[in-house]
């Protein structure tokens, strides 16, 4: 190579060095596995592309990433962090959430703006699921009730999270709205799960891996689960399928919020809205069953079966009032260790 070649190509290769240590990176906290694998593989480099970032995957459950939070609360790491609603309420409460730009809400369901501070970015159901075929073999109609929890027919053939667990959690939310009660008001719910609901019991199952167990094995045929879980069930094969009750199904929402302290906090704002792009929507209903929760997204009929979609299914769905319910939690939880589950 000629001198002046030379001088040229390491001057151009120094320039593009310099760029890459002035480019600024974004910590985004969210979960792990399939969510991880999508957002690397699917969402991040196009956004990275346009927005001149560089996007630091930190994977974590929910709870994982509100202690990161809170460890880092002195000078936070994370820019952005994506939460079960529940954790995410706590996270704003103690002041990790920046406010959310105007402009986020704007296409939106209204049960997606959980706040100023935090935004839903997907919604899954909590309804019922059951055993497609055990159910056509003993003659019974497809559930369409949350009080077929109740029904002695179902003796200990039926399975439920235990209130560590969203899904049993809104269980107990859901017998007290149905007896005249509800979050301020638990103690119908209370009196519901432990004399109606509890006898026909057989688990109190939080993996999602054994609760396919139980179903795959003919120990339950009824089960109070997540649409999401019993979509990825029904695609291995298994005659399951999931119910919105007519009552009405609850929604668990994944939350994001910008966090406070970010050095990055333009990019961070626009890495919120640009998962609530039609596009991301889609992206992230197909490839991990979350529900859009902007109004413009458009599912192939195929996706559009598989999640919440629509005015007809988002717009019904229940939220919590995860207020309340933080400040009770840990109440409700010793209760429910001494009676549902003694």
């Amino acid at each position: 190579m000629k001198p002046t070649r030379l001088i040229v190509a390491l001057a151009a290769a120094a320039a593009a060095q310099a760029a890459i240590a002035q480019q600024p990176t974004l910590y985004l906290g969210s979960y792990g596995g399939s969510t991880e694998k999508l957002f690397k593989e699917k969402i991040i480099p196009a956004f990275e592309a346009k927005h001149g970032v560089k996007v630091v995957y930190v994977a974590g459950n929910s709870t994982d990433t509100l202690a990161k939070l809170q460890a880092q609360k002195a000078k936070q790491e994370l820019d952005v962090v994506l939460l079960d609603d529940g954790p995410m309420q706590q996270a704003v409460q103690f002041g990790f959430c920046d406010a959310v730009k105007p402009e986020a809400y704007a296409p939106l369901y209204p049960l997606a703006r959980l706040s100023d501070k935090s935004v839903a970015v997907g919604v899954v159901a909590t309804g019922l699921a059951y055993n497609v075929e055990a159910f056509k073999k003993a003659g019974l109609a497809k559930p369409d009730s949350w009080e077929l929890l109740t029904n002695k027919q179902f003796k200990q053939k039926v399975a439920i999270p235990p209130i560590s667990n969203t899904y049993g959690l809104q269980t107990l939310i859901m017998f007290a709205k149905l007896r005249q009660g509800g979050e301020k008001a638990i103690e119908p719910g209370f009196k519901a799960m432990t004399g109606e609901v509890a006898p026909n019991v057989l688990a109190w199952e939080p993996s999602p891996g054994k609760m396919t167990e139980l179903f795959q094995n003919g120990d339950i045929t009824l089960a109070v689960w997540g649409s999401g879980r019993v979509q990825a069930l029904k695609d291995t094969g298994f005659p399951v399928e999931f119910v919105y009750p007519k009552e009405g199904a609850l929604a668990l929402m994944i939350a994001g919020c910008p966090v406070v302290q970010s050095d990055v906090p333009q990019q961070s704002q626009a890495l919120l809205q640009y998962l609530l792009t039609p596009e991301v929507q889609a992206l992230l209903a197909d490839g991990q069953g979350w529900g859009p929760v902007n109004k413009a997204t458009q599912l192939a009929p195929a996706v559009a079966g598989k999640v919440p979609y629509g005015e007809a299914q988002v717009g019904k769905l229940i939220p919590t009032d995860w207020t309340v319910v933080n400040e009770k939690r840990g109440e409700w939880t010793n209760r429910w260790n001494r009676s549902v589950e003694r």
